[in-house]
């Protein structure tokens, strides 16, 4: 049984379609990231799941019993908000205990959890102290312990790190990560911030304009994007309009082969999946550097292609490359769309000697690639 499914799940404002029959599946335990851009309902979705928006339609399940009319206080979740929301007149120990006793658990039984939690979030001995003489990160760790206390089933998180500077999200995002795992609870949570959502999910749930995109692996979202959106949306990548005509298209003056039937498409590259070899002298169509940005631990290159465009490549740390240098960037890995959706795409691992042969695709796009051959 599914910890949460989410039902043809939809919000509208009047006019306005908030969600669009988003419809989801999480197993126990698993951790979901909701990505996607401001505006495009994946926070509207956190708060239906919690109770404090409305369905329009669908339903929400909670290992089978059906939530969607329950108001948030009989529903077996928590929420974290972006904002800490934390009552200014209580203790620390006052803010996380207030939900236990509104739950009329002993004095004694509410001290043990709110101890037991402190000591979970790292913060044990903390439980006097007012909010006022807390960090900020202090603070999201007290409000997660005041969901984390009442043992919900699902645990909510709205873009609970936004406020706080990037080294702290980045430790504060690895302890949640952590708790997840050491408890097993369920976790839905909610970022515009496509790193954050790589380095904590189970899976990513792309969200656009009430509608999700894509779910899957982190891995899946980015090497497998299933349409430029998401492609564009998460990492960097380098989109060329193309022409195909008997399996070869041109990519910056340099010819490239693909499997696919002719007419138009949009080819897309990663900067790490292009190697980079000086152009000897001569040798015309090169790509010229452009600028080269040095981040420690590799370098990022602008490259200006022979027909006028622009591509991102990567390369190693301390590589000598200087601007006007030129260069022959070789993709060795590579997407191509069709209608906005992913047509070809090379495998993971390339072969030596050139672009290695399609992998099978399902569905259409499998026999759209058989005709092709």
């Amino acid at each position: 049984m599914s910890a949460l499914e989410l039902q043809n799940l939809t919000r509208r404002f009047g006019p306005t379609t908030a969600v669009d029959e988003v419809s989801l599946k999480i197993a126990p335990g698993e951790l979901i990231s909701l990505l996607g851009p401001s505006g495009s309902g994946k926070s509207t979705v956190l708060r239906m799941i919690g109770g404090f928006e409305t369905a329009s339609a669908g339903r929400i399940l909670i290992e089978g019993r059906d939530m969607t009319p329950l108001p948030p206080e009989r529903r077996p979740t928590g929420m974290v908000f972006q904002s800490h929301a934390l009552w200014p007149h209580m203790t620390v120990a006052g803010n996380i205990g207030f939900g236990l006793r509104l739950r009329r658990l002993n004095r004694d039984e509410i001290r043990r959890k709110v101890d037991e939690v402190l000591a979970l979030v790292g913060l044990a001995g903390f439980g006097e102290r007012s909010p006022a003489k807390l960090s900020g990160g202090q603070q999201q760790r007290v409000a997660l312990a005041r969901s984390l206390v009442l043992e919900p089933k699902v645990l909510l998180l709205d873009e609970p790190f936004a406020s706080l500077d990037q080294h702290l999200r980045e430790h504060l995002r690895d302890e949640v990560r952590e708790i997840q795992r050491r408890l097993g609870i369920t976790m839905i949570f909610v970022t515009h911030g496509q790193d954050e959502a790589l380095a904590i999910a189970d899976r990513i749930a792309v969200m656009r304009a009430g509608r999700l995109e894509q779910i899957g692996r982190p891995e899946q979202i980015y090497r497998r994007p299933e349409s430029e959106f998401v492609a564009g949306f998460i990492g960097q990548i380098s989109f060329f309009d193309i022409e195909i005509r008997g399996g070869q298209a041109n990519f910056g003056g340099l010819p490239l082969t693909l499997p696919l039937p002719d007419g138009p498409a949009r080819l897309a590259i990663r900067p790490e999946d292009l190697a980079l070899t000086p152009a000897p002298d001569g040798i015309t169509p090169a790509a010229r550097v452009t600028r080269v940005t040095d981040f420690g631990s590799h370098l990022s290159v602008d490259l200006m292609l022979a027909d006028g465009n622009r591509l991102k490549a990567q390369a190693p740390a301390g590589q000598p490359l200087d601007e006007g240098a030129r260069l022959i960037p070789k993709p060795r890995r590579v997407s191509v769309y069709r209608d906005g959706r992913l047509a070809f795409v090379t495998p993971d691992a390339p072969l030596a000697g050139g672009m290695p042969p399609p992998e099978p695709l399902p569905d259409m796009l499998g026999t759209l690639l058989s005709a092709a051959r």
